[in-house]
């Protein structure tokens, strides 16, 4: 169950269990100054920012919290199959 945050400065994300293969996609990434990160918009919608050496790009779709962190690391295994395997 999600908890539910009332008059706090905090904000729910969502929920998500990486696997092994995400971790090491993100440690990967991480260690490449690649750097993926959810950016809060008005309302429940969130789009994904995408640093690589300074220069950030912003996803074109934006996500709802429950589907975010499924797609940051999406987005991590991506850069690594580009960059990380070769």
């Amino acid at each position: 169950m999600a908890k539910k945050y009332r008059n706090t400065n905090q904000i729910f994300y969502g929920e998500y269990q990486r696997s092994e293969q995400e971790f090491e996609a993100y440690r990967w990434c991480i260690n490449n100054s690649i750097i993926i990160f959810p950016e809060s918009k008005i309302g429940n919608s969130w789009a994904i920012e995408i640093k690589i050496n300074g220069k950030i790009s912003r996803s074109p779709v934006e996500y709802k919290a429950n589907e975010l962190w499924q797609k940051v690391y999406e987005y991590y295994i991506y850069y690594y199959n580009k960059y990380g395997t070769k």
